[in-house]
């Protein structure tokens, strides 16, 4: 079938997408890629549709389908939307992405070549020619552009040599694409799904999950902003969770089940109100985990698909009108918490996890008795002993523990003597990992990575009492505090010995430490049981295997970096990696590295491959991430570097903007979020003009769409810049916005 037919029945609705696609995701060097191919001939791929009633057609957008049969792009969405976005010059109804991927496009009548319209380079260039404005005018096209270039003083009669490469661009809408057809009774949406991942292999996967949200979003059109807005409001409370997490939330509320296999029987209003539920019952157990164990922010929030389970365990004492929890109820269910999150229960499989614990909530009467018993017959011994502190890093299992010890208990600040507790602090970015032993006098004694940042050598302060001690040791801040606070120091469990705290017994003051520590969690584990304590009967597991653990967030520097470099990953559009990332053993959960910065799944889901940013870390992690496929950065701005050339794909001109540093500082967030929406790059960076009396200063200047950006100290100049013809756009809060919306109209 001719491109130009297939966009035809793209314009009639005999040719959608499926719901069940994801946007469009093509950046504007595989557009310009694509043309490029055609105008050579070279072969593009066919197309594979699924050919379906249209009374029973799920599909993306809200144009309406043509009566019978339609069809549906499985396989050519990126390619078809590009051709489409070009030749019409506005994207296709089903359309969900980013459109300046194929707007402007040019090419040159003279070196055969394809780029997208940059000022500078071509506006004094007759040989540029618009590809959507010639499309668009067909033949009548063509002949003004040869009239044009044969008036022309320089080009004259080499017009008619150009006349049969612009007949070819036009061209490219009669190639003929080889469609191929799904079709028949027995093709049902999962079959159909199927076919997809498989003739995808090498693009964009479906999950079960993605398949259960376009099932949703047939019947509930607004079903995935519903779930968006939630997602949102738990992110402005901290907690970074993603539409998978609250969909696999949402089922278990609603079917029982993990996996999502029974998700598409049930209707609208039944997923609705299970969206409802489920939120409800989430927020009552973020507030459960937050007021009672203290654990109130993302990075200390571990065990995150316990709450899946907790959310059905509270709907079903609802459903069944048992009421609210008393206290021995919720005691036990956020001891269940932290024991599963503590030994890695969801780390391996978790799915099927998450589907074994569930199956003990079912039945009558003893389901949270049957969801700690069948913990402990997987775990052991739920008991903890000193060797399960023997990790290091803010990355480290018990790193959450050691918070939740601190916000549960009596521990208090060094410098104020003030409990540490939630109700009284707030939330954790108001506290600070203070290293007992100072880092810097550590490592002046050949100490190694893993000592100095032991579990057992941090603890938790306020901000200022951090600064004021320091890298004193503590042989002399500690007496200081004992005076000015006497119990402050036991408060954060420190062996009352004072020969422990010298710098030459710093092995001893840890093992000694590490046994206070794990007294006081057994201690806090048993408050939660009231009394009840068969959960902790028996022989504790050995803590075998705990140093083995590889890699690890070595200082609270680190993680400041590490969440910057996150906050500008969100910046930019793209999804936020995992702090501290859990990598186990997929079978047992056992913990085997812990990843500084990692997207197991991609930046682009299911489109790049998983990625890991490993700080300061020894070869042995970078091998074990390496192995397991990551692709590892061990320099932020290296990991920056490749986000903006491979990810967010720009063209030249913001590459070399953005990475040659010839901006204020304070500007890059606003330039990247530009480059990522793909609008041109300014012609020029700090101009300086002068002209006689007529002197102007800009930061940057775009001068096909007469446009300047001026910072507070340039505002002087402009009603000068106003004079010569240009907008004025001040720099303030979200300047970027402006200047995207002003080189938009400009394009359009």
């Amino acid at each position: 079938m001719k491109i130009s037919t297939i966009l035809d029945h793209i314009d009639n609705g005999h040719m959608a997408l499926p719901e069940f696609q994801r946007g469009y995701v093509w950046n504007r060097d595989q557009v310009r890629g694509l043309f490029d191919s055609l105008y050579r001939r070279h072969p593009v791929g066919g197309l594979l549709v699924w050919a379906t009633e249209s009374m029973t057609a799920t599909h993306r957008g809200d144009a309406p389908l043509a009566p019978g049969i339609v069809k549906l792009l499985l396989d050519g969405q990126q390619r078809m939307t590009s051709l489409y976005g070009v030749a019409r010059g506005r994207p296709p109804k089903f359309f969900d992405g980013n459109a300046n991927a194929f707007t402007g496009l040019r090419f040159h009548l003279d070196t055969e070549t394809f780029a997208f319209y940059q000022p500078v380079k071509m506006k004094d260039d007759p040989l540029w020619i618009d590809v959507t404005d010639l499309m668009r005018k067909g033949q009548a096209g063509h002949e003004q552009i040869v009239e044009t270039l044969a008036e022309h003083p320089t080009i004259g009669a080499r017009a008619v040599r150009y006349s049969g490469r612009i007949s070819r661009i036009l061209g490219i809408l009669d190639i003929e694409l080889h469609i191929e057809e799904v079709t028949g009774a027995d093709k049902s949406l999962d079959v159909v799904v199927d076919i997809f991942n498989r003739v995808n292999s090498g693009g964009t996967k479906l999950s079960k999950g993605d398949l259960a949200l376009a099932k949703i979003c047939a019947d509930w059109p607004e079903g995935r902003d519903a779930m968006k807005a939630k997602l949102k409001e738990w992110d402005q409370a901290g907690y970074h969770f993603n539409l998978d997490w609250l969909l696999r939330s949402l089922n278990t509320v609603l079917t029982g089940e993990a996996k999502f296999q029974y998700l598409h029987e049930k209707s609208a209003d039944e997923v609705r109100d299970a969206l409802e539920r489920a939120s409800r019952h989430i927020d009552t157990s973020l507030n459960l985990i937050s007021g009672r164990l203290g654990l109130d922010h993302d990075q200390v929030f571990f065990g995150r698909f316990g709450i899946p389970v907790m959310a059905r365990y509270l709907d079903q004492r609802q459903r069944n009108k048992l009421g609210p929890l008393d206290e021995k109820e919720r005691d036990k269910l956020l001891f269940w918490f932290v024991q599963a999150a503590m030994w890695g229960r969801f780390s391996g499989s978790t799915e099927s996890f998450i589907d074994k614990d569930l199956a003990a909530l079912e039945g009558d009467g003893a389901s949270l008795y049957r969801l700690l018993e069948q913990l402990r017959l997987w775990h052991g011994g739920l008991r903890a002993e000193p060797g399960h502190f023997t990790g290091w890093s803010l990355g480290a299992r018990f790193y959450p523990v050691l918070y939740m010890l601190t916000r549960m208990g009596e521990a208090r600040d060094w410098g104020t003597g003030l409990p540490l507790k939630a109700d009284l602090l707030g939330r954790m970015n108001r506290l600070e990992v203070h290293h007992i032993f100072p880092k810097a006098q550590l490592y002046k004694r050949n100490y190694r990575k893993s000592e100095v940042n032991a579990l057992a050598n941090f603890c938790f302060l306020t901000k200022d009492t951090n600064l004021v001690i320091s890298d004193t040791l503590p042989e002399v801040y500690f007496p200081k505090v004992e005076a000015a606070h006497p119990g402050a120091l036991a408060s954060q469990w420190i062996p009352n010995d004072p020969d422990l705290w010298k710098i030459d017994r710093f092995r001893d003051f840890l093992e000694a430490r590490k046994e206070l520590l794990a007294e006081e969690l057994n201690r806090r584990m048993e408050s939660l049981l009231h009394g009840d304590l068969r959960w902790l009967a028996g022989t504790a597991t050995p803590a075998t295997t705990m140093a083995q653990v590889v890699g690890g967030i070595s200082s609270a520097e680190e993680e400041a970096e590490l969440e910057a470099l996150n906050d500008w990953m969100a910046s930019v559009g793209l999804p936020r990696g995992v702090m501290a990332y859990d990598f186990a053993d997929p079978v047992s959960g056992e913990q085997k590295a812990v990843l500084d910065l990692a997207w197991p799944g991609g930046i682009q889901e299911e489109l790049s491959q998983p990625v890991a940013v490993l700080l300061n870390e020894e070869s042995a992690t970078i091998a074990l991430a390496s192995q397991a496929r990551f692709r590892c950065f061990t320099d932020v701005e290296v990991f920056r570097r490749y986000v903006t050339e491979e990810i967010l794909a720009e063209n030249n001109d913001w590459t070399r903007i953005l990475h040659g540093g010839e901006f204020l500082e304070r500007l890059r967030p606003g330039f990247t979020h530009l480059a990522n929406a793909c609008v041109p790059a300014p012609d020029a960076i700090g101009i300086e003009h002068e002209d006689g009396d007529d002197y102007r200063q800009a930061e940057a200047l775009w001068e096909s769409a007469r446009l300047v950006l001026l910072t507070a100290a340039q505002l002087e100049c402009a009603d000068r810049w106003t004079q010569a013809g240009y907008q004025v756009i001040a720099e303030s809060e979200a300047w970027w916005l402006a200047v995207e919306a002003a080189l938009s109209e400009q394009a359009m």
